[in-house]
């Protein structure tokens, strides 16, 4: 299906969020949390992430998780991507019992967009520690896509992860399922790439941009996105395509702030003083700009 196409009926079906300048929404995609084996890329910044998490909670934002947030395609068992990940289960835990947590599926956790998978997994998970089932995430309710809109100037910002009409990572997910599942995720645990993603492909990468940039600018609507893993901010003035980057990369992890009516670009580090001992660091990358400086007149 054609791209354009696919993401106008994605838009068409948005699952709606009214916000205004008071409001304050962090945007993470690509966290891959997989099962703390070889092939989980997610380890490497979970302190990071989780340090990240609990600044967020603490500032009083909504956390919305645009994609690709558990690696279900290589392991397939939410059990055990939950055991291997506790704690930082019970910080997300602490957002969606505030009401305060907004997940969207991608091509890597599709398996979310059954309601049947997500009540079986996600509302409720066995608890080493306790020998006993206990509640997680009861009714959520796992979206393809939201539409923020400002109550006040009834500006939109759509949020997708950014895989919709690609052939292989949309239409026939269940290929991309097979290959990776019982191929690439071998391969993975040994440091092989999956050179066909847009994360690895340059040329793949840019082509899912422009055309995500397009629609933004076709529709005079702010996008964000996640999926190839390269953090984007828009100028004032350019399409208004915008990217949340991932947390998986060596270096640190990226992601979206929209506090009072200003977006941000923003990476976490670790970072040495000068005695050795080391600190986690949020620094501003991109902003904050007005998110009215998007919207054309």
């Amino acid at each position: 299906m054609n791209t354009k196409r696919r993401l106008d009926q994605v838009f068409e079906k948005a699952f709606p969020i009214p916000f205004d300048n008071s409001s304050k929404f962090v945007f993470f995609s690509d966290m891959h949390r997989g099962d703390d084996s070889l092939a989980d890329e997610f380890g490497r910044n979970r302190h990071i992430y989780d340090h990240a998490l609990m600044y967020y909670y603490d500032s009083d934002f909504t956390y919305v998780e645009v994609g690709d947030g558990d690696e279900l395609i290589e392991q397939a068992n939410f059990k055990r991507i939950y055991s291997s990940h506790p704690w930082t289960f019970e910080l997300l835990k602490q957002f969606f019992d505030d009401n305060r947590m907004v997940m969207l599926f991608g091509n890597h956790n599709f398996q979310l967009a059954n309601p049947n998978f997500v009540q079986r997994n996600y509302y409720h998970t066995y608890d080493d520690y306790t020998d006993s089932f206990e509640p997680l995430f009861p009714g959520i309710h796992v979206h393809e896509s939201v539409l923020l809109t400002h109550r006040e100037t009834d500006q939109k910002i759509f949020v997708v992860h950014g895989h919709q009409g690609n052939l292989i990572s949309d239409q026939l997910s269940i290929i991309s399922y097979i290959g990776i599942r019982f191929f690439w995720r071998f391969m993975h645990a040994l440091g092989v790439r999956y050179a066909a993603s847009p994360a690895r492909n340059r040329e793949r990468r840019r082509k899912v941009e422009k055309i995500y940039a397009r629609w933004s600018a076709e529709n005079n609507t702010m996008i964000i996105c996640g999926h190839t893993h390269r953090p984007r901010f828009a100028r004032p003035g350019e399409e208004a395509y915008f990217n949340t980057g991932c947390c998986i990369h060596p270096r640190g992890i990226h992601c979206l702030e929209l506090s009072f009516g200003k977006i941000s670009l923003v990476t976490w580090r670790m970072h040495s003083k000068e005695d050795g001992s080391l600190y986690i660091k949020r620094t501003v990358l991109q902003g904050p700009v007005p998110i009215e400086e998007f919207l054309r007149k």
